[in-house]
C-alpha cells in the first residue's frame, strides 16, 4: 500500500474565527449565528472524525508537525508583519487584514499550520512517504506576504516551498489549487519566478472579485508560469474533469516539477454555502487520481495536498474521505450519502458544451494547442 502519511494536529481546531455571521461582521442589523464564520474548525474535524470511524486512518501515517519556525515566516512574509501579527496575538487576538480574525493565540496556531504543511512536503521529497495531506487550519493560499485575507494569515503552501528550497530538496515546484476561490496570495508570492508554476482552477469572480484573470500569467523571470482557469458557476463534476485534462495538466507535464503540490480546497463542492461548482465527492476522488498519475509520470510521484477551504461540515469529510482513500489505495471507503442525488444534479449536454467551448477559449488565451 501506499505510504501517506496525514499531517493533523488538534490544536489547529481551536484557532477562533471571530464575530462574524457567515460573511457578514456581526453588528447593526445583521445578529450573530452559532458557527460563526464559514470557516470553522467542525469541516476538517469532521474529517478527521471520518477516517477514524470507518478506519481509513489506519491506513494512514498520523502525524504532527513542528510549528514553522520565525525564520522559515521571514522568507515569505516582512517582520512589520509577523511583529502586528505576534502583538495581536499575545493581546486578545483582533483583525489585521479582510475577514482574517483570530483570538489570543493565533499566530502560533497559524504558525503550526504552516508546520504542517512544510513536514508534510519535507516528508514527501525526503522520500518518507509516497504523498501526503496537511490538515492545515488557518488555511493559506488568499494571505499575501503583508496582507492576510479570506481566513489566511500565512501563506502555508509558499512557507513550505522556501523552506525545503532552503534546505536544498527540490528546485522546481508546481501548485495546482483547485479551490473554488481564486490562489491570489500563492500566485502574488511567486508571480516574479520561473521556479514554482502556479495553477488556479476556480470560479470565475467569487473571491476575491477582482483577481484570477486568464491573462494574469506572470511577469518577469515569471511571464508565463502563472495560469489562472476562471470557470462559470455550475462547470460540474464532467466540467472539473475535462479543465484537468485539457488545461492543468499538459500545462505541468510541459514543466516537470520536481514535486507537485495541490492546494486542496472542497468548496467547489456541490452543498458548499460560499461556490456555485457542483462538484462531488467523486469528482474530488478522480481528480485525485488524475494528479496521481500525472505526478507518477513526471515526477516520480511525489505528491503533497494542502488543505484550503471547504465549508460544508456535512459534506466535506465525504470528500475528504474519498481523496485519502485515492492517495492512500485504501479499501477502506465513506459512500456519498447523496451520491446518486448529486449526479442527477450535474449540467445536462447543453451546459456541457458551453463548458467545452469555454474551456477552448481559455487553452487558446493560455497557450495550449
Amino acid at each position: 500500500m501506499t505510504r501517506t502519511g496525514l499531517f493533523w494536529d488538534e490544536r489547529t481546531f481551536w484557532h477562533g474565527g471571530g464575530n462574524y455571521a457567515g460573511m457578514f461582521p456581526v453588528g447593526g442589523l445583521v445578529q450573530p449565528l452559532n458557527g460563526g464564520l464559514p470557516e470553522s474548525p467542525e469541516t476538517k474535524r469532521r474529517l478527521k472524525n471520518l477516517i477514524d470511524v470507518t478506519g481509513l486512518s489506519r491506513d494512514l501515517i498520523l502525524s504532527s508537525a513542528p510549528p514553522a519556525t520565525q525564520e522559515d515566516l521571514l522568507r515569505v512574509h516582512p517582520a512589520r508583519y509577523l511583529d502586528a501579527f505576534k502583538a495581536l496575538s499575545d493581546d486578545k487576538g483582533g483583525e489585521l487584514g479582510r475577514r482574517t480574525p483570530f483570538g489570543p493565540g493565533g499566530y502560533e496556531i497559524a504558525a503550526l499550520s504552516a508546520g504542517l504543511a512544510k513536514g508534510a512536503l519535507a516528508s514527501v521529497l525526503e522520500g518518507e512517504l509516497d504523498n501526503a495531506h496537511a490538515l492545515s487550519r488557518p488555511p493559506g493560499h488568499h494571505a499575501l506576504p503583508d496582507f492576510p485575507n479570506g481566513f489566511c494569515l500565512l501563506a502555508n503552501i509558499a512557507i513550505a516551498i522556501e523552506s525545503a528550497r532552503a534546505a536544498g530538496l527540490a528546485r522546481r515546484f508546481a501548485v495546482l489549487d483547485w479551490d473554488v476561490h481564486h490562489g491570489n496570495g500563492t500566485e502574488a508570492i511567486f508571480y516574479d519566478r520561473d521556479d514554482v508554476l502556479t495553477i488556479s482552477i476556480h470560479q470565475d469572480r467569487n473571491y476575491p472579485t477582482d483577481s484570477g484573470a486568464v491573462t494574469d500569467r506572470g511577469r518577469g523571470a515569471g511571464e508565463g508560469f502563472n495560469i489562472n482557469i476562471p470557470l462559470p458557476p455550475g462547470t460540474g463534476h464532467k466540467g472539473y474533469l475535462a479543465t484537468m485534462e485539457r488545461l492543468a495538466l499538459p500545462a505541468i507535464r510541459a514543466y516537470r516539477p520536481d514535486v507537485l503540490i495541490l492546494a486542496c480546497g472542497f468548496d467547489a463542492a456541490i452543498t458548499d454555502p460560499l461556490g456555485r461548482m457542483l462538484a462531488t465527492a467523486e469528482t474530488f476522488r478522480l481528480m485525485t487520481r488524475q494528479v496521481m498519475e500525472l505526478a507518477a509520470e513526471v515526477c516520480g510521484g511525489r505528491l503533497v495536498l494542502v488543505h484550503e477551504g471547504g465549508y460544508s461540515e456535512a459534506y466535506v469529510p465525504f470528500c475528504g474521505h474519498a481523496v485519502l482513500q485515492e492517495l492512500s489505495g485504501s479499501a477502506v471507503n465513506a459512500p456519498d450519502p447523496h451520491g446518486d442525488i448529486f449526479a442527477a444534479r450535474q449540467p445536462g449536454p447543453l451546459t456541457d458544451d458551453f463548458v467545452a467551448t469555454v474551456l477552448d477559449g481559455l487553452a487558446k488565451t493560455i497557450g495550449l494547442p
